[in-house]
């Protein structure tokens, strides 16, 4: 996969190869954990447009109605099994089969077909959720429900201006479990850091803290900041690095989501907002300011997308270990993998 802002250096090729069905060596697989995951950007659903996404290890259909609302779900007609994401249409608020034109509605039923013959059964909708210009669904063992909500952070008028996404052969845990890995910011990516306090749980959240010196932004220079990263389950953790010198704080989300064993595309979005006008120059002129945040926004990205081609490789032939032996220093990644346990069925992890 590559970027999908030309701006960014693309992902390079690479062979064509089956994905790995469990990690490197003789290492255990992990089932998909329950939680949101990130499926697409708000963008690439317009209303009344259809949309096939892999989740897991099967398609999820998104559709956006008329009115504007998002639906998703799995892909198979009922009636004689067409793909409603392969030709299917969206006519006024139901989704449209394209082989036999079955409509279903709000609630999975069907609700018209051309000859007035309704099926008694339906298709079945998953939970999404739309929050920040992104589109998750919620993965739950056996059908459960969504036990918990993504934070409303920060609010909702700040949506991503700048993305990136690159596939890797690994699982979301793994991913994640980055963030509190803090001994491999200095190994790997020569980023001095410091950890402020060691990682909080709170339910299916988990939270950090680091003081770094991130590199050079356009108009800044070398910048040192604080920032903190929430996490909320396993397909989402956004990053907030505030910059009270200039008056701005930059949000950054990363957004793992499965879609095959051990095969996991990887979002990353960048927004940058005002925290305080005074600080900020062209207080007249608003176009000039979006163009700040906007620039800001993608320069952090881009520096993002540079260190985590560096941990691709590292993912793509790693064993996953379930107990790891912890060097000092190490609290941090000991705490998630204790908070990660919840994500999965009894003895999964």
């Amino acid at each position: 996969m590559t970027t999908a802002d030309d701006s960014l250096p693309a992902t390079a090729p690479r062979p064509a190869r089956p994905p790995r069905a469990v990690p490197a060596g003789d290492g255990p697989a992990l089932p998909t954990p329950s939680g949101w995951f990130c499926l697409a950007l708000s963008g690439e659903l317009r209303r009344g447009a259809v949309l096939t996404r892999r989740f897991a290890t099967e398609d999820v259909v998104l559709y956006r109605t008329r009115r504007g609302e998002v639906r998703a779900t799995r892909p198979y007609c009922p009636h004689m099994g067409a793909h409603l994401g392969v030709g299917g249409t969206v006519e006024g608020d139901t989704l449209v089969c394209p082989f036999h034109r079955f409509a279903f509605g709000a609630d999975g039923g069907c609700v018209s077909d051309p000859d007035g013959v309704l099926l008694r059964t339906g298709v079945a909708h998953l939970p999404v959720l739309e929050r920040n210009g992104f589109l998750y669904v919620w993965h739950g063992h056996d059908d459960e429900p969504p036990g918990w909500e993504l934070p409303a952070l920060p609010g909702p008028e700040v949506r991503p201006t700048a993305h990136w996404a690159v596939e890797t052969d690994t699982h979301p845990q793994e991913v994640v479990e980055n963030v509190t890995d803090f001994r491999h910011l200095g190994t790997l990516h020569r980023l001095a850091v410091r950890q402020m306090t060691p990682a909080a749980a709170d339910g299916p959240y988990l939270r950090t803290n680091l003081r770094s010196v991130a590199g050079r932004i356009p108009f800044f220079g070398t910048l040192s900041w604080e920032k903190s990263t929430l996490m909320a389950g396993l397909g989402w953790t956004l990053t907030q690095l505030e910059l009270p010198r200039f008056g701005m704080a930059v949000h950054l989300w990363g957004l793992p989501t499965p879609i095959g064993p051990w095969r996991t595309v990887l979002r990353v979005a960048a927004a940058c907002e005002i925290t305080d006008p005074e600080r900020v120059p062209g207080p007249d002129l608003p176009a000039v300011r979006a163009a700040l945040t906007r620039t800001v926004a993608r320069s952090t990205l881009r520096m993002t997308a540079r260190i985590i081609r560096q941990d691709v490789p590292i993912w793509n032939h790693k064993r996953y270990e379930p107990r790891p032996r912890l060097a000092a220093g190490d609290q941090s990644v000991g705490i998630y993998r204790h908070w990660v346990r919840q994500f999965y069925p009894p003895g999964a992890n």
